[in-house]
């Protein structure tokens, strides 16, 4: 390789000052940088706004009575809707991610190209993707709390979000598989493994920070759910006894001391707690990527 091609690209005036050149001289693409540069700036300007309005609103009232182990009327604790998020969270997950990463699997390394019944499996799935949460929460309803008789319960909500995610992690799964070159399969082949083990040993571990993309992204939607959730999993501000009692998530919890308009210096405090907490189990979600990627 030549000193050229290694030496690095520095942006530098004069390379700043021709490429504001260049773009003069085409008025459609000065019009088409300045579009790029206005969104880009409206959506940070967005997020910022947001979370620096949660804040400043929340910061003040987290007080030490709103991390109580019970809740009571007065205190209007998050910790247990803190314990239930994670529970949910975590049975969700447990519950869609193996059925989502086989489905993505099957697709893409055993399913044959063309095949009528594979389109069938991925017209289903966008269709399931855009299906409102209420429409989710009303069939769980029907079917976990009334038709198994579950009744409100954590079990039943933790089956309904996992319904609501699957399309999610199977389609993310499925790209972040097709985006492992063929030359990773070829030459595990070459090396006499079978196909399950170049399967499991070889695309799998190369598509795991894509899989956990749609995994965050799964995370970020349960953690932020109400409608499904209120219609399954109940309201009730206590940490229940198992999976078949009924328990509030930080979502609802801040939906309903909301909307009985006598707690929202509260419900703001838990909007922090809810930002937090996000933001926690994403950055721990990247670390696990960057352990598992190196490993």
């Amino acid at each position: 390789m030549s000193d050229q091609t290694k030496k690095p690209v520095y942006i530098n005036r004069e390379n700043f000052t021709d490429k504001i050149k260049s773009y003069l001289r085409h008025p459609g693409s000065m019009i088409l940088m300045f579009l790029v540069m206005f969104a880009t700036f409206i959506t940070f300007a967005l997020l910022l706004f947001l979370i620096f309005y949660i804040l400043i609103n929340g910061i003040p009232y987290i007080k030490p009575s709103l991390f109580s182990l019970h809740y009571t009327s007065d205190n209007a604790s998050v910790i247990p809707a803190l314990i239930n998020t994670v529970v949910m969270t975590l049975l969700s997950l447990l519950i869609a991610v193996p059925f989502g990463i086989f489905s993505a699997i099957f697709l893409v390394e055993y399913a044959g190209k063309g095949n009528k019944f594979i389109e069938v499996i991925r017209l289903t799935t966008e269709t399931l993707s855009g299906i409102p949460s209420i429409v989710y929460g009303l069939f769980g309803m029907l079917f976990f709390v009334n038709t198994l008789k579950w009744g409100f319960s954590v079990l039943a909500g933790a089956f309904t979000l996992s319904i609501m995610i699957l399309p999610l992690i199977m389609r993310q799964t499925e790209e972040a598989l097709k985006a492992v070159p063929d030359s990773y399969r070829e030459g595990s082949f070459g090396l006499g493994a079978g196909k399950l083990r170049t399967v499991f040993r070889i695309v799998l571990p190369s598509a795991v920070p894509g899989i956990l993309a749609g995994v965050i992204l799964a995370i970020g939607r349960i953690v932020g759910e109400t409608a499904a959730l209120i219609y399954t999993a109940g309201t009730v501000a206590q940490v229940p006894k198992n999976v078949l009692g009924s328990g509030r998530t930080l979502a609802i919890h801040m939906y309903m001391l909301s909307s009985e308009g006598l707690y929202m210096n509260q419900a703001y405090a838990t909007a922090v707690i809810l930002l937090v907490l996000v933001v926690a189990i994403n950055t721990l979600s990247g670390v696990v990527a960057k352990k598992l990627t190196k490993a």
